[in-house]
Formats: C-alpha cells, structure tokens, sequence
C-alpha cells in the first residue's frame, strides 16, 4: 500500500475499530493475533466488585483521581506551549508536567470505564486527552521521550479500546509519526552496577514494544508493528529462551525488566514464534524460584539479585524491598499473558499473592499525591510508610492495579467459565447455552470457603473450573450442600461439568495451611509465616524478647491460637508463657504501624531481661 493511500484508509479503519470496539465485538488480543489464546479474561466487562476490602480500595482510588483538578493535570503541559496555563502544579515527580503518569491515569480511567460505566470518569478522560492534544505540535512533538511515550501509548490504546474515544487512535499515530522520525535507538542492554545503566539507555527503552504492539492488533496499522520491532530486547530475553535458570540476568532494574516480559508475551501473540512463549515462561519461573519473597514482591534496591543468596541477605538492611504498586503491575500482566497463552491455572498463584500482600496490601494514594512506595520486608521489622516524593510512577500504575482487579478474577473459554480469585464480586458470561451470571459470596482468606451462586433462565450445562492454589491441600467442593468427587490438585483447575440450574450453588473449600516459606534455597531458616495465601506478621510494640519460631509446619500451627479478629492469632508457646504480639495478615497493617516478617529460626536468642 502507498504511503497516501494508507493515509486515506487509515481514517476508516479507526472507524471500524471504534464501532467493533462500541459493539461489543472487539477482542483485543484475537484480532490479527497469531496465536489462538486458550483463555481469556472479561477484559474489563461483565465483571463487578462486591463489598470487601478490594471495592473500597477501588472506590478510594476512584474518588481520589477524579477529584485531582484537570487544570492542574494539565498545566505543564499548557505551559510548555505557550497556553494559558491555570491551576497548580502537582509537584513530586510531576512538577515539570504530569508526563510521568499522565498516559496511566487515562489507561486507568478508560478501564474504570468499562468495568463500571462510570461515564463521569470517561468525560474526565476525555477532556484530559483533549485538552492535551491542544498541546501536541502540528508535526506530532508531544514533548515526551521514550519512558513517558511509552505510558502515552498504552493512554491511547485503551482511550479508543475501553472508552469508545476515536480521537485516540488518530493522535496516537500523529505522535508516533514524529517519536519514529526522532527518537534515539541507542537501545543500550542493561548492565550490573556500577556502570549506572541498569534501566538501560535511553531509560527503560526495552518496554516500547507491548503497547504498540497492542496499537497494531487494534488498528491493523503496519507502522505500529514497525516501531514496535525495534525496541525487542532480545539481548536480555534471550537468556532465558533455553532455561529459566540463567547465571547473568541479575543486576537490572527489577520492575521495568519484569514488565519487559510484557512486550516479549506480545511479540508472541502478533508473531506466533514459539520462542517468545518459552521465554516468558521461563521468565516466570524463574522469577518464582530466584527473585520472589513469600509476599511475591521481588527486587529489593529495585534490582534482580544474583541467586548466591543476596535475595535472603537483602532482608537484613533493605527498607525498599519491592516496588509494590509498579511491581503488582508488571506482575499481573505477565501472569494474565501466561494464563491466557497456556490455559494452566498456577499462573494464578501469583496474581492471588500480589492481590493480597502487594496492591492489595499498599496504603491508599491520598492528600497531594503521596503514594505508597516500598513495602519493607526486613527482618529487624519494618513499618508502611508514604514515600517522601509525591506523584511517582507508583502514582501510574496504582490506579491501573485497582482496575485490574476487574480483570483478573474470572476467565472463560468457548465452552466454560473458571475462577481464578476469591473475592466478593459477580459475573456475567455468555455460555454456549445462554448468559449465566456467577454470584461469589467469600470471606476468603479470612475464611476457607466460598460460596458461587448460579443465576440464568434455564439448566445451562457447562464446565466450571476453580483454581486449586499451588499451596493448598486437601481442597474441596460442595454443589447444592452435598459433597461433589472432584479432582483438586494443587496447581491446576479443577473442573466440575453438569447441567446448572437456575439458583444451583457450589461452595469451595480451601483449608488456609499455616506454614513457613524461606526468604531463598540459601536461607532455608530465614522464613516468612503464611497462611493461605497471605504473609501475616508480627506486632512489633511490644518490649519482649525475641520470638523464636518452630522448626516444622505443624508446631506452628499448635502455636498460634486464632484471636479476635478472625484473621489474628495470638501465640501459645509450648510450655506456656505469655506473649503479648500477635500475628496478623500484612494487608491489615495500616500506616506507621510496626511489624516484624522475616525471621531468623536458627539466629542465637537475646534477652531482654
């Protein structure tokens, strides 16, 4: 195709893309893709939060980034170009211009969007995009470079994909026109330090290719494909396309390698080629075996630590042991891609690990933009506290997070539906046979049950899966009250396939195990407490001498006595003797509070007395 008559194609195509999009008919990642996913995600629709902890985290965040002025969002940007410029500005990271999160707040909003029609949030995207493209220079220059562009694209994307917003693409094209024409491809790999460059140069340029790869499955447009090939990081992925134990892929920045594994897992979905496939999944396990604490954060000093040891070592001076609302994103994504790729259910565990003890578990965005940061793991204790700068790129990804819960708790395929989180929501799905809307009443992890509620016109027959935590044991279900023979085997889904009735419902029990997790292979006695799928922690108030703990599994759950609330548990020593600290789950520790994580079973004990 030419040049000009693409040009003049190019108009339509959008506008095909928007009405598909409108209509319900657009799938993200089966349009133009080259691979046949085996499951999918409601993409930010069908599915709605019930009350619980997530749905106010939810409506916090929502209220808050509503309620930050439009002016002063956009007054950096009105003033580098010589636009009257009312308002103030956010500071923090975003004193210059809101550049830094801007293009995710507008990824956010859309899908806050989408999952709940909220229109009040589109109309305040909308403007947001509008008033910025006044901005953008007749020939494309959007002043951004390529870590912010790159926050643009994915802004864009799910502008025209979540919002129904047409003006997105047409932008996005205008400004990728002159990123292409202008943009440095020095795309220098990341190295250890101390050289300086472990986010690579120019900055974290190895992230480029997902969104725009995700701009050409929903346009069709070849020069979104282009440019999205030349920021592949085959230097770096290739370390793990024969192995998931590479020696020398530590060092690096932990987030933003992490979520390179993201453009990888779309390189695979436009391309077909298997190696990528292998890649992330090697990728994944290797993050699992090597980089990941019991909480699933990874990257202490955010950076992929050698597998000697320095992951447990870390634990005795580092605060900023993962980057968690960041971290939670890159996570999340990669463990969505796999779970769609492969169909296989363990992808989950890490999704349920990050919701409970890492977004999950972060102070909320509040007054000025002050953010949670750094959750801090230490075993001398550690307490949640607000980074000292305000609006940082944890700032970008919080709100992307909290809507990702939407995404992330149901999937389906042409014939089932499968749940991979517990937690009070509901879904409608579209069977083979008609709609089914799948009601889920939990208190998990406070408690070991959840309850799913059927409700459609008539017996639907159709297989329902759950996912069976790679942790758990002795797993089981219940349909209509009576005890159902199903086989649950950690790591995998079980399945159940009748004819449903209209009100039928099936209650699935998972016995929340306690037991002890070491912080690496090298470490096997600097441990964690979990219980089910959430890391609990000590209280730290109290002046007593240091808690020692058991050696197996099964002395400590003798030792710890469940308490008021449900999910505390005080602790009974073997010979009695008080103790004044309770354990609790590391989400319901709140600000400044003083807790202690990792602990030491073979460290000599001190007296206080």
């Amino acid at each position: 195709m030419q040049r000009r008559d693409f040009l003049k194609a190019a108009p339509a195509a959008a506008m095909m893309v928007a009405q598909a999009t409108k209509a319900g008919t657009f799938s993200l990642r089966s349009a133009d893709s080259a691979v046949k996913v085996k499951l999918e995600p409601f993409d930010y629709r069908g599915v709605r939060l019930l009350g619980s902890r997530f749905l106010h985290q939810y409506q916090h965040a929502r209220e808050y980034y509503y309620g930050v002025p439009d002016d002063d969002i956009l007054k950096g940007f009105r003033a580098a170009a010589g636009l009257p410029a009312p308002g103030k500005t956010l500071g923090g990271w975003c004193e210059r211009n809101s550049s830094t999160v801007f293009g995710q707040w507008l990824s956010g909003m859309s899908r806050m969007y989408r999952a709940t029609g909220d229109s009040a949030m589109r109309d305040k995207a909308v403007r947001l995009m509008t008033e910025w493209a006044k901005t953008v220079k007749p020939d494309g220059d959007c002043g951004l470079r390529h870590y912010t562009y790159d926050k643009m694209v994915c802004g864009l994307v799910d502008m025209q994909l979540y919002a129904d917003c047409a003006e997105a693409i047409p932008m996005l094209e205008k400004i990728t026109d002159w990123a292409s024409r202008t943009f440095s491809r020095d795309n220098v790999p990341a190295r250890a330090r101390p050289d300086g460059v472990y986010q690579g140069r120019p900055s974290e340029w190895y992230t480029l290719s997902e969104n725009l790869y995700r701009a050409y499955q929903l346009t069709g447009n070849p020069k979104f494909k282009a440019f999205a090939e030349v920021w592949l990081y085959h230097p770096y992925w290739n370390k793990f396309a024969r192995t998931a134990a590479p020696a020398d892929a530590h060092g690096v920045h932990a987030y933003s390698h992490v979520n390179s594994f993201s453009s990888a897992a779309m390189a695979y979905a436009v391309t077909g080629d298997p190696e990528y496939l292998q890649i992330i999944k090697n990728a994944y396990d290797y993050l699992q075996n090597f980089q990941c604490y019991a909480p699933g954060g990874f990257g202490p000093a955010e950076t992929l630590m050698a597998p000697n040891g320095s992951l447990g070592r870390a634990l005795e001076s580092r605060y900023n042991t993962f980057e968690t609302g960041c971290g939670s994103w890159a996570g999340f994504k990669l463990a969505r891609y796999l779970m769609e790729f492969t169909g296989e259910s363990r992808y989950g565990d890490w999704m349920e690990r990050l919701l409970y003890n890492g977004i999950g578990a972060a102070l909320p965005i509040t007054t000025g933009g002050k953010n949670f940061y750094y959750s801090d793991y230490r075993v001398a204790g550690g307490m949640k506290v607000y980074l000292w700068e305000f609006y940082t790129c944890c700032s970008g990804t919080y709100i992307q997070d909290v809507s990702d819960y939407h995404n992330n708790i149901y999937f389906k395929d042409d014939e089932g539906l499968f749940v991979n989180l517990y937690l009070p929501s509901e879904v409608t799905w579209k069977g083979p046979e008609g709609e089914v809307k799948l009601i889920q009443d939990t208190k998990y992890p406070e408690e070991e049950t959840s309850t799913l509620k059927l409700e459609m016109k008539r017996g639907t027959r159709f297989p329902l899966h759950f996912r069976v935590p790679g942790w758990s044991r002795d797993v089981s279900a219940k349909v209509n009250g009576t005890a159902v023979d199903v086989k649950c085997v950690p790591g995998t889904w079980a399945t159940i396939e009748r004819t449903w009735s209209p009100g039928d419902t099936m209650e699935i029990r998972i016995p929340l195990r306690m037991r002890m997790e070491a912080a690496d292979r090298q470490h096997p006695d600097r441990v964690a407490v979990v219980r089910g799928p959430a890391v609990l922690v000590l209280d730290s108030d109290h002046h007593e001498s240091e808690l020692r703990l058991p050696k197996t599994d099964d002395e400590l759950a003798a030792w710890l006595i469940p308490d008021t609330p449900s999910n505390v548990f005080r602790i009974q020593p073997p010979g009695g003797g008080r103790v004044g600290s309770k354990f609790r789950p590391f989400y319901a520790v709140g600000e400044d509070y003083p807790y202690q994580m990792y602990f030491d079973r073979d460290a000599l004990p001190y007296s206080l007395w």
